[in-house]
């Protein structure tokens, strides 16, 4: 992706009308060529990896090679598991939000662009980064405190107005 991102750069470069702004020209021709890519993954067939493994059932050696794994035993196995554990969590909780929103967290909180050359990069206002991005900051915290949070100090949503939280009306 990061070849084909400078080459079409490079094949574009005149284009460019501000030298300042290529890191955000950069990024939004990565961004483009990404979506590009996932749009012509979902059109192409899929093979389950246990049928490449097996040599898809007609006999043939594995299609994937078993190398052997050597793990660096300075860590307890169980720290590993659990560290590798809290990955895959954050790792599905991420997945989980909307694109417009994770694709704003990745370039701000992962990627550390401001929030004016992710706004130049996605074609949106800075506002719209600034919400958009407080959105996904509270949604991932709303999935992750549910996964990780302690059940002895759980609290009961705060009550705005004096509203029932039943029908919504003003008690």
């Amino acid at each position: 992706m990061a070849q084909n991102a400078f080459l079409t750069a490079l094949q574009h470069l005149q284009e460019l009308r501000d030298d300042e702004r290529f890191g955000p020209w950069l990024v939004q021709i990565t961004t483009r060529l990404a979506y590009r890519l996932l749009e012509e993954r979902k059109r192409e067939p899929t093979q389950s990896l246990e049928a490449l493994a097996t040599g898809g059932g007609n006999g043939e050696e594995d299609v994937i090679p078993r190398p052997e794994f050597i793990a660096d035993w300075k860590e307890s196995p169980e720290a590993l598991l659990e560290r590798a554990d809290t990955y895959r969590l954050v790792e599905q909780a991420l997945s989980e939000l909307p694109d417009k929103y994770r694709i704003i967290f990745l370039l701000r909180d992962v990627e550390g662009l401001s929030t004016k050359e992710t706004a130049e990069s996605l074609g949106i206002s800075e506002a719209n980064v600034k919400v958009r991005l407080l959105r996904a900051r509270l949604q991932l915290r709303e999935k992750l405190t549910r996964l990780f949070g302690d059940e002895t100090k759980k609290r009961e949503p705060h009550r705005h107005g004096g509203l029932t939280p039943e029908t919504g009306d003003v008690r």
